[in-house]
């Protein structure tokens, strides 16, 4: 842990928060809990960056409960700001990322950092993300004796890291879960010379000409090569209030969040795999769970239509969508669904809400350079060959019909490899 950083307990929590002369952030964390896990790095690479101007402090929530319920604090990870004994700014909870918790610090902070001069760093190959896509390409990549390096604006891992459970990929024991795959991912790229530089916020992609150019935050990069491998992220609830309550109610990933709410009743959305999968995972620690869904019958797979009708903590409202959530301070209360087929509104109450309702390619970056159809996915063939020569294309941003851990370590391999044999045809 970085020496900028103080773990303490709620007896010395005046002495070295209200009482510091500078503002605080504090991060109440338990152990055992995935979105703490992603946190932690976010939270150190701060502490390097800002802890000239702001005190870092972690408090451990399980040793102090007590204290933790009467800030309000019932959930981890929970960040607040304390500055002149008094808090201030806006809660995180649940999955954070790095821009996420950087802009709540430079919104306590001002504008007191000085910039510093950008780092230049040359490669054969850039990788834009790190999950199964991204790491797979680089093993291929790096492999091939290419200077690789892969970039990713948050930890290693993508979507797949955030799955409990991969019950299909190839070669594994029946079932792995996702961390561990994304994490032997990860040790084999880095074994085969791979560089991986995560938590970088991209700024700035060119992707014209022989040499690519992407700028992050304190580094330009150069490569002969691009490997987009961004992914997708989950499509947001589109209801009243959904935004506003995000990470303190409305959720996307019952690994990350779902130790929340033991003993507490929540509502999935959805209805294909994701969805009915996670509300069974969901039932380990919730008292009951409501799936909404807005068809009368599930897209998922049998076998998971199975394990959810044979839950007892399970029951589904059909033929419904959610049009407003409500809410007090940082807690939900109820969503109102609507029924399609009656029009009638329900008021549903429930502790948390967990959103499964498709995913959105992280393509924004990339818009008016490579070719992106009407919802967003990168154009390329099989190959993975964009419309740019030296750019390719991997994973769950492209245009495919599966969307699958397997499908995305698949393309990374045939991308890694058209990289290296497009770079060899330029010498």
């Amino acid at each position: 842990m970085s020496e900028r950083i103080i773990t303490i307990n709620a007896d010395k929590f005046e002495q070295e928060a209200l009482n510091s002369k500078t503002p605080v952030i504090v991060d109440f964390y338990s152990e055992d809990c995935a979105p703490c896990e992603v946190l932690a790095p976010i939270f150190e690479k701060m502490a390097e960056k800002y802890g000239d101007y702001i005190k870092f402090i972690k408090i451990l929530r399980q040793d102090n409960r007590e204290f933790a319920k009467s800030l309000n604090v019932s959930s981890s990870p929970t960040v607040l700001f304390f500055k002149d004994g008094q808090e201030v700014g806006s809660r995180l909870n649940g999955f954070m990322n790095k821009p996420q918790v950087r802009k709540a610090i430079e919104e306590i902070l001002g504008d007191v950092i000085p910039s510093e001069p950008l780092k230049r760093v040359d490669c054969d190959v850039i990788i834009m993300g790190a999950g199964a896509s991204g790491l797979s390409a680089g093993i291929y990549a790096s492999r091939a004796k290419l200077n690789t390096v892969i970039l990713d604006e948050s930890v290693p891992g993508g979507q797949a890291a955030s799955t409990y459970h991969v019950a299909n990929y190839p070669g594994t024991p029946g079932v792995v879960r996702g961390k561990e795959l994304i994490n032997n991912m990860r040790e084999q790229a880095l074994s085969f010379g791979a560089t991986i530089d995560d938590l970088k916020e991209i700024s700035e992609v060119k992707l014209q000409g022989d040499l690519k150019y992407v700028r992050t935050e304190d580094t330009e990069y150069y490569a002969k090569a691009v490997i987009i491998a961004s992914g997708a992220q989950p499509r947001a609830l589109p209801a009243e209030g959904a935004d506003e309550f995000k990470g303190r109610g409305i959720h996307y990933c019952a690994t990350c969040d779902g130790s929340m709410y033991e003993g507490r009743k929540v509502v999935v959305v959805g209805g294909g795999n994701s969805a009915v999968e996670e509300a069974v995972f969901l039932t380990r620690w919730a008292s009951h769970v409501t799936v909404i869904h807005q068809f009368d019958h599930f897209q998922a797979s049998k076998t998971a239509q199975e394990e959810a009708f044979q839950n007892e903590k399970i029951d589904v409202i059909w033929d419904s969508e959610v049009r407003k959530v409500n809410g007090q301070g940082h807690s939900l209360t109820s969503v109102v669904i609507e029924n399609l087929k009656t029009k009638e509104l329900q008021d549903v109450v429930t502790d948390g809400a967990f959103v499964y309702i498709g995913i959105q390619p992280k393509s924004d970056l990339y818009k008016g350079q490579v070719n992106i159809d009407q919802w967003g996915y990168v154009i390329a063939s099989e190959d993975t060959q964009t419309n740019i020569e030296g750019v390719f294309v991997a994973g769950d941003i492209r245009t495919k019909q599966i969307r699958q851990v397997v499908t995305a370590s698949s393309d990374g391999a045939v991308a890694g490899i058209m990289a290296e044999r497009y770079i060899s045809s330029k010498k």
